[in-house]
Parts: C-alpha cells; sequence; structure tokens
C-alpha cells in the first residue's frame, strides 16, 4: 500500500530528474543573458540612474545652499530694517525734541516781547498821562497868572514894569 500513496516522479528521457532540468534550463538562461550582455544593460542603466540621483542630489544642495543663503540675506535686510526703523525713532523723538525747544524757546521770546510792548505801552501811557497833567497845571497857571496879572495890573504898573526890565539891562 505504500506504493499507492507514492507517486513516481517523471523523468526526461527516462534517466534525467525534472530538478536536472530546471537546472541546466535555468544554467542555459544565464549563459543566453551574459551572452547578450543583459547584465552590461542593467549595471549601466543602473550607473545612469546613480548618476542622475547624484545629479539631483547636487541640484538639491545647490538650492538649499542658496535657499540658505537667501533666509540669511533676508534675516539680514530684517535687522538692517530693524536698525533703521530705530534710527528713524530716534531721529523722529530727536526732531520733536527739537521743534518743542524752539516752541518753547519761540514763546518765552514772545512773551518776553510782549512783555515789553506792554511796559512800553504803560510807560507811554503814563508819559502821556504826565505830559497832559503839565499842560492842563501849565494852562491853568497861564490863566491864573493873566487873571491876577489882569487883576492887580494896570497899564501904569506895566510901564513901570518895562521901564524897570529896560534899565535892568541897560546897567
Amino acid at each position: 500500500m505504500a506504493d499507492l500513496h507514492e507517486a513516481a516522479e517523471p523523468l526526461l528521457f527516462g534517466a534525467i530528474p525534472p530538478v536536472m532540468i530546471v537546472s541546466a534550463s535555468m544554467a542555459v538562461l544565464l549563459l543566453i543573458l551574459v551572452w547578450k550582455k543583459v547584465p552590461a544593460l542593467l549595471t549601466s542603466g543602473l550607473d545612469k540612474q546613480i548618476a542622475a540621483i547624484r545629479a539631483q542630489l547636487e541640484e538639491a544642495r545647490a538650492l538649499r545652499a542658496e535657499a540658505e543663503q537667501l533666509r540669511a540675506d533676508y534675516a539680514a535686510r530684517i535687522a538692517g530694517a530693524e536698525k533703521d526703523a530705530e534710527a528713524m525713532l530716534g531721529h523722529a523723538r530727536h526732531e520733536a525734541d527739537l521743534i518743542i525747544s524752539r516752541a518753547t524757546e519761540a514763546t518765552a521770546a514772545m512773551i518776553t516781547r510782549r512783555e515789553k510792548m506792554a511796559n512800553d505801552k504803560i510807560a507811554a501811557a503814563e508819559q502821556s498821562a504826565v505830559d497832559d497833567l503839565r499842560h492842563r497845571a501849565a494852562q491853568a497857571a497861564t490863566a491864573a497868572a493873566t487873571h491876577l496879572i489882569a487883576a492887580q495890573h494896570g497899564a501904569d504898573a506895566d510901564r513901570a514894569l518895562v521901564d524897570g526890565a529896560i534899565q535892568g539891562l541897560a546897567n
């Protein structure tokens, strides 16, 4: 009964087992591949792919270096812009301080000028009042003297007075 379960293996030409046939086929296939230079084609194809990958890697490195350079340039520009902004802000503050100091000086000078003008106007008004008072006092004194002379002196007294003045001049 052992024979029923065991199957006989087919043989080529009655003596070559299938393993030998497969091995011989593989050897023939490999010899054909070598004869047609398939391994050289495969290696040259792989070499081309390796060269293409290397070129892509070099290009990627160059792009990365360029990107890093651009990033550094932009970082420097940003830093420069921040410094420029700080300088502009400092300059604006300085200009504002100058404007404020100039305005303060101009205001102080204007106040001084206006005080002087007011003092000059007051002094002129005082002088005008004093001159007006002197003029009125002189008019009042003249009027009083005229009235007194007219009341106390007559034509005879005037002649005596004029004659005495002339003789005082002659001597």
